[in-house]
């Protein structure tokens, strides 16, 4: 046997011997589950935010890019209602121009505290002017600044030049501060489908999952096998 599979053999073990869902884990019981999954969602996130869960509002963004290759990020949830859940970027970002081509993605919550997950897929419309400019101009000046450079996941040769491009930034916001981005953009992700996922310590999981009727105003309720 080599030293490099002694290694890989090593790491499984390490990784098979990780504790998970030690718990305590909450109830889940997806007969009670309202038939709405926006109620379930919010009430999901309510309890992560009352019991400490750190980031509970960051989600993992997937998408695909034009080779069809897939991609993914943690972003921050900005808003969820009837329409959908919304979150920011800007349009000449990878994500952006991947959602431009393909306006559709898959977001995922993870909290860990309680064993939970939830995954929604759907299609992603931008906001109106307003409403980009709405969010643009809550963001703190140093997040307006940077995206103002335009330049988000280009190489970076010389971090030197990239501070200074910030302070310049920084400069024009606190000259202009009403300025917006005309490429910062909302978007908001309308749901197909809706999983709420409860782990359980015996392993026997609960999978809830909720899509669109043939009419597409509302939800049929679906348990999966874990």
């Amino acid at each position: 046997m080599t030293a490099g599979s002694k290694h890989v053999d090593g790491t499984r073990q390490w990784l098979r011997g990780l504790e998970v869902f030690a718990g305590p884990l909450p109830e889940f019981d997806p007969a009670q589950a309202p038939a709405d999954p926006v109620r379930l969602f919010l009430g999901w996130l309510v309890e992560a935010v009352a019991d400490g869960v750190r980031d509970p509002h960051a989600m993992t963004l997937s998408t695909v890019d034009d080779a069809g290759d897939p991609d993914a990020r943690v972003l921050i949830l900005k808003a969820v209602d009837e329409s959908g859940w919304q979150f920011a970027g800007h349009a000449f970002s990878p994500k952006g121009g991947q959602l431009a081509c393909h306006p559709r993605a898959a977001l995922t919550f993870h909290w860990p505290e309680h064993g939970r997950q939830v995954r929604i897929r759907g299609s992603v419309t931008p906001g109106s002017a307003e409403d980009n400019a709405a969010d643009f101009l809550g963001r703190s000046p140093t997040a307006r600044a940077e995206a103002l450079l335009g330049r988000q996941s280009q190489y970076l040769t010389d971090p030197a030049e990239r501070d200074h491009a910030l302070r310049k930034s920084l400069a024009l916001i606190e000259r202009e501060p009403s300025l917006v981005d005309s490429a910062w953009t909302l978007y908001t992700l309308a749901p197909a489908e809706v999983e709420f996922w409860q782990a359980a310590q015996s392993r026997v999981h609960t999978r809830l999952r909720y899509e669109r009727t043939g009419t597409g105003t509302g939800w049929e309720r679906l348990q999966l096998w874990s």
